[in-house]
């Protein structure tokens, strides 16, 4: 099969991400010279340096601020001349711009971790990093809502009026969250970081795709999605931490639940994944002890609860603001 330009151009972004990602391993004789502080607990971010240097933040803050301001105007571009880019088949010169721009990113966050190290850690909450992506997650879950429901394929229908909205904005947002959690870490080389910065590269290029075909591409976007629940289970097993089930089945319950529909999956291959999920479910928790079974449903109550708080709110808005034209 001969794959168009855009497809070709995708599979090299894709190439490129995972080099980048393999080339941090080279760090490791520099960052094992590097003295870390003992591990504080939850609320601790344990790869930082005990002190903070004036360079150090000086290009961890000033290379995000870079960073976010590229992302930034490449959608506020791409927003503002989207006539010229209605072919989604085709790749356009400002796809290059960010592809590019994700790889000269990249080299730079790789120098400044050789050299200085630090990230964005030192001057900001280890939960700011976590709750912007979480928020990106649930605002995917509301503008795919409409089209593939919440539950089952079903009830999605009334946030299609924030999905207007979010389609509009969300690149903004996602952006900031991308380029944020991306300069928070330094390149470490363990595999929680290693996947965690491949996870950052794949948004990279999401972003950097805006109005093709890829962009939008159903198969892709369930990678983007999915593959927080490889990042943040294999965070957890590597840590030690016994609440790992938490973020498995948390995560792969949404996919159950939500994501996996819309895909055009039959009825038997979606059956399969519940009876998979629920087999995995009894498989564990035997052995765990079922009154650990509520870990299973804390991440997609917490999911589901802020669709609801935050397609709410976006709907009374859009309702307040329509009022106010009308009476106005």
């Amino acid at each position: 099969m001969i794959l168009s330009p855009l497809w070709r151009t995708f599979w090299i972004a894709v190439f490129a991400a995972c080099a980048l990602t393999s080339a941090i391993l080279f760090l490791e004789p520099i960052l094992s010279q590097v003295d870390l502080l003992p591990d504080q607990g939850a609320a601790w971010y344990y790869w930082k340096l005990p002190e903070q240097t004036t360079m150090g933040q000086l290009t961890a803050w000033g290379y995000y601020a870079l960073h976010q301001l590229f992302f930034w105007g490449l959608i506020a571009w791409a927003q503002r001349h989207r006539d010229r880019l209605r072919d989604r088949t085709r790749l356009h010169p400002v796809n290059v711009i960010g592809l590019f721009g994700m790889l000269g990113f990249g080299l730079l966050h790789y120098l400044q971790t050789a050299v200085w190290y630090d990230g964005l850690a030192q001057d900001t909450s280890v939960f700011s990093s976590q709750l912007s992506v979480i928020f990106l997650l649930v605002i995917v879950l509301i503008i795919e809502a409409p089209r593939r429901g919440l539950f089952f394929g079903h009830g999605g229908g009334w946030l299609a009026g924030a999905r207007q909205v979010l389609i509009r904005y969300h690149g903004y947002y996602f952006a900031w969250a991308v380029t944020y959690t991306y300069w928070f870490h330094p390149m470490e080389t363990t595999l929680g970081h290693l996947l965690g910065f491949l996870y950052t590269f794949f948004l990279m290029i999401q972003g950097a795709l805006v109005f093709t075909r890829v962009h939008t591409n159903r198969w892709w976007t369930l990678v983007l999605e999915v593959s927080v629940l490889v990042h943040g289970t294999t965070v957890a097993l590597v840590a030690g931490q016994e609440f790992w089930p938490m973020f498995f089945f948390g995560f792969a319950g949404i996919f159950v639940v939500t994501q996996m529909h819309g895909l055009g999956l039959s009825r038997v291959v979606r059956a399969g994944f519940v009876a998979a999920y629920a087999l995995a479910i009894v498989l564990i928790y035997s052995d765990r002890g079922w009154a650990n079974l509520n870990e299973v449903i804390r991440i997609p109550a917490i999911d589901y609860l802020l669709v609801g708080v935050i397609g709410g709110l976006i709907l009374l808005a859009r309702r307040f603001q329509n009022t106010r034209k009308k009476t106005g």
